[in-house]
């Protein structure tokens, strides 16, 4: 029997654009509130002759993805939607159309966009991996894990790990630690030391009261990786429980120095740690 203990699910992984695109939309939405940048400007590949439809669907998927990420998403529907009508058999016009109705919470679009993305592009991996991810996203838990996992054993597809990774965020999601922390562990043995990896390893340590060995995590990837405010809050919190309250403050300096305007370091202001 499967042990299930809900923990905190991270963003799914994806190695195309259009989805790292979407992760940048989410960690650039507090910092993009509030102002108003200028919208990106389309350039006519020839200012006399009118771009063939394939281009210019291109030219407006990628407008449509900026428009996301400043958080623009009535131009970027307009945008994609004028990018669907000139090239509606583009498999990447269609997923990230799919991105872009997910985005505005119109969840019957963007099932048509991603099923039609997935049929268009069934013999690229790194769409099925954002398919994957959609169906995870909407509760279609089963169907993702066995997508990604297709899209791990895929030769044609250059980042297995990523897929094993979203695979185990998948099954996390939906309770399931033990196949998670399997398929966490997976991602390592194809790629040592990958950041993701070790800091969901390190938080369902945290999770299930193993306190050294999820500072070990913390480590480890400090070791070998750049620090981010996310893997340095959960040392503070491993120390704090191991009863290392100097071990606790280092993290702490370090958040409050290095990420001073995340929202870890608004989380130890409010003493909500302590």
């Amino acid at each position: 029997m499967k042990h299930r203990l809900r923990s905190r699910a991270a963003p799914l992984l994806t190695a195309r654009c259009a989805a790292s695109a979407l992760t940048a939309i989410i960690t650039a939405a507090s910092m993009l509130a509030g102002c108003h940048p200028a919208p990106p400007v389309y350039q006519q590949p020839d200012r006399h002759r009118k771009p063939e439809p394939a281009q210019a669907a291109i030219a407006n998927m990628q407008m449509a993805l900026e428009y996301m990420r400043m958080n623009d998403l009535a131009h970027a529907r307009d945008r994609i939607e004028r990018a669907l009508g000139e090239a509606p058999n583009n498999a990447n016009v269609q997923e990230t159309a799919g991105l872009v109705y997910e985005r505005l919470e119109d969840k019957v679009k963007a099932q048509r966009a991603f099923s039609a993305a997935a049929r268009l592009g069934k013999d690229d991996p790194s769409i099925q991996n954002s398919y994957a991810g959609f169906l995870c996203r909407t509760g279609k838990t089963a169907a993702g894990e066995k997508l990604f996992l297709e899209v791990a054993r895929s030769p044609l597809y250059q980042t297995p790990e990523v897929a094993l990774l979203n695979a185990g965020v998948c099954v996390g999601g939906a309770g399931d630690v033990l196949d998670a922390e399997r398929y966490f562990n997976r991602a390592l043995t194809v790629k040592p030391n990958m950041p993701e990896a070790l800091s969901q390893l390190g938080n369902l340590a945290l999770s299930r009261g193993d306190f050294k060995e999820a500072l070990d995590y913390v480590q480890r990837y400090l070791a070998v990786n750049p620090a981010s405010p996310e893997v340095l809050l959960l040392g503070v919190r491993a120390e704090r429980k191991l009863g290392d309250s100097t071990g606790a403050a280092v993290f702490a300096r370090r958040i409050e120095s290095e990420f001073p305007n995340s929202e870890q370091a608004q989380v130890l202001r409010s003493g909500i740690e302590r």
